[in-house]
C-alpha cells in the first residue's frame, strides 16, 4: 500500500510518501516539505499567531493534495512540540480540521521518543543490543534507551535547536556570553535526566537521528547524502568539540556555506551542536552512528504493525 505520513514539526511540515506492507521496509516514493519554523512563530503568550496559522493551514492543504496526486491510500498526520506546546493548540487544530479535513494527532514528547526508538531498532536490528537513541528536533530533544522495540526509558526535553536559537542566540554571529549561558543551560537540563538512563547500564550502541545530527556529521567529514542510505555515518565527540567554537564564530550565512548545511537550518546549527555536544559528554559517548530512519518511519512502522489481519492478507502480508 502507498502511505503518506504528514509531520507537522517545529521547523518543517513534511509529507513522506512510502510504499509499504507488513514485514517489509518502507520504500520512500516522494517527499514534499515546506519550512514554517513554527517554533519561532510563537508570540510572547506562547500562541501561534494568525499569520502562522494561515501558513500552516495552506501548507497542510498543499501536502494533502500532493498525497492525493501520488496515490496515497491513507495519510497519517501528526504534530510535535511546536503545536503541542502552543497556548492556542486547540484552536489551531480545530482550524486545520475545519479547513483541510486533516485531524492532526498531537504526539507527546515521550511518544516521539518511543516511535523514534522503534525506527532505530528496526533499522539496526537486535544485534545492536542495548540502544541509546538521541534526536534533536526544532522544539525538543528526545532520548530513549532499551533492549527491545519499546524503550525502557524515554524522555523529551525542551532543547530543540529552533527553540534555543530563538530564545538564547539572537545575535548573528552570537554573543560569546550568550553562547556560554546557553551551554550552561543545556547541560544543566540534560543532567537532570542522565541518572534515569545510566542506572540501566551502558548502551551497546549509540545512535542519533534528525537533520541536526546529520548536518553535524557531514561537516565533520561523514559521507554526503547522495552516497545513499546504507553508507555508515558517524559523529565523534572529539570532532564535535572542535567544531562548536568554529560554529560560534560564524554568521548564519557562513554556516550555510558548509557542506551539507541547508540555508534554512544554518542559524540553528550552533544551538543544535551545543545540545549534541552536551548529550554526548554527559552520557559518556565518544562516538555515535547516524540512523537514516526517525520519527516518520516509526509512525509508519507502528501503523503497519497494527493493521488488521484481514487487511494484511489483502496486501499480501
Amino acid at each position: 500500500m502507498r502511505l503518506g505520513v504528514l509531520d507537522v514539526g517545529s521547523n518543517t511540515v513534511h509529507l513522506l510518501v512510502v510504499d509499504a506492507h507488513p514485514g517489509a521496509r518502507p520504500l520512500p516514493a516522494h517527499s514534499h516539505k515546506a519550512e514554517l519554523r513554527l517554533a519561532e512563530l510563537l508570540d510572547e503568550d506562547g500562541a501561534i499567531g494568525p499569520h502562522g496559522v494561515d501558513r500552516l493551514v495552506a501548507t497542510v492543504a498543499d501536502a494533502l493534495q500532493a498525497a492525493e496526486d501520488k496515490g496515497c491510500e491513507d495519510v497519517l498526520p501528526f504534530a510535535t512540540s511546536a503545536v503541542r506546546e502552543a497556548s492556542n493548540a486547540d484552536q489551531v487544530l480545530a482550524r486545520v480540521r475545519e479547513e483541510t479535513g486533516v485531524d492532526l494527532a498531537v504526539l507527546s514528547g515521550e511518544e516521539e521518543a518511543r516511535l523514534t526508538f522503534l525506527a532505530a531498532r528496526r533499522w539496526f536490528g537486535w544485534s545492536a543490543g542495548r540502544l541509546l537513541v538521541l534526536d534533536i528536533g526544532g522544539g525538543s530533544l528526545e532520548i530513549a534507551y532499551g533492549v527491545d522495540e519499546e524503550p525502557d526509558a524515554a524522555v523529551s526535553l525542551p532543547l530543540g535547536a529552533g527553540r534555543l536559537t530563538a530564545g538564547w542566540l539572537p545575535g548573528d554571529p552570537p554573543d560569546p556570553a550568550e553562547v556560554k549561558a546557553l551551554r550552561r543551560h543545556v547541560r544543566a537540563r540534560i543532567a537532570r535526566s542522565v541518572g534515569e538512563f545510566t542506572r540501566l547500564g551502558r548502551p551497546d550502541h549509540v545512535v542519533a537521528t534528525s537533520k541536526t545530527f546529520k548536518q553535524l556529521a557531514r561537516i565533520a567529514g561523514a559521507a554526503r547524502s547522495t552516497e545513499g542510505l546504507y553508507v555508515q555515518r558517524a559523529l565523534t565527540r572529539k570532532s564535535l568539540e572542535e567544531w562548536v567554537p568554529k560554529l560560534a564564530a560564524m554568521t548564519a550565512e557562513q554556516r550555510g556555506d558548509l557542506p551539507g548545511v541547508s540555508e534554512g537550518r544554518a542559524a540553528q546549527l550552533l544551538a543544535g551542536a551545543l545540545v549534541a555536544e552536551g548529550a554526548m559528554d554527559l552520557f559518556g559517548v565518544e562516538e555515535l552512528e547516524i540512523c537514516p530512519w526517525a520519527l516518520r518511519e516509526g509512525v509508519i512502522l507502528r501503523r503497519l504493525d497494527h493493521l488488521p489481519t484481514e487487511e494484511q492478507a489483502a496486501l499480501g502480508g
